[in-house]
């Protein structure tokens, strides 16, 4: 197979495979590098410490992390587009300058999310020199730590949003301990109390207003 390459870069067929490779790990591009895995395991929490498993679902807790990813995202979505996209399709700069541009945003974001414990763990077990500004981190020493940071704080904000339902759950134990109701499962109690307290407190919106400016 013969690969021509113009001037302004990779040929039409080799662009539409790339294309192609990159869709194809699009998913996985999509865990490492943005905030989709903490808006996702804060849902989760949200829903376990509600007591129901199933519901929402774990296809509507995705396709909602999903475009809350996407509003996370935006400003670093525009700028690559600004900066890499555009003057790529405009065949301003080639292939290799479009990733490298492209790089640039997304390093900003992961490295305001990433705490300097992690980066240095990982500079550490990468064996690499000390860096000695942002530009000398290796990209791949930068997204093991930005994922372990996110890990950290999804958790924490988990345990933030545990507290009052676990409040509620002592709550009733206790009660219905005392009125020699032992054989009621508390949950089954519980569980009316809890839903009605994060409805009236209006809590997807405390959730996702929390989450989302936790980016900030």
């Amino acid at each position: 197979m013969t690969v021509h390459v113009t001037n302004t870069g990779l040929s039409a067929p080799v662009q539409l495979m790339l294309l192609l490779t990159l869709v194809t790990l699009l998913p996985g591009i999509l865990l490492a590098v943005t905030g989709f895995t903490r808006i996702l395991i804060v849902l989760g929490f949200v829903r376990n410490a509600l007591g129901t498993p199933q519901s929402p679902p774990n296809q509507v807790l995705v396709g909602i992390a999903f475009f809350l990813t996407l509003f996370v995202m935006s400003p670093t979505l525009s700028a690559m587009n600004k900066d890499a996209l555009q003057p790529y399709q405009h065949h301003e700069i080639s292939a290799t300058q479009a990733l490298e541009r492209a790089q640039e945003p997304l390093r900003t974001f992961m490295f305001k999310q990433t705490r300097t414990s992690d980066l240095a763990m990982f500079v550490r077990i990468a064996n690499v020199q000390t860096p000695k500004t942002r530009a000398d981190v290796p990209t791949q020493v930068l997204i093991p730590a930005f994922i372990l940071s996110e890990l950290k704080t999804a958790f924490q904000i988990g345990f933030l949003i545990f507290l009052p339902f676990l409040i509620i759950d002592m709550v009733v134990s206790a009660t219905l301990m005392s009125m020699g109701m032992m054989m009621l499962p508390p949950v089954l109690v519980s569980l009316p109390f809890k839903i009605l307290l994060f409805v009236l407190v209006d809590g997807w919106s405390l959730v996702v207003q929390g989450v989302v400016t936790s980016f900030h």
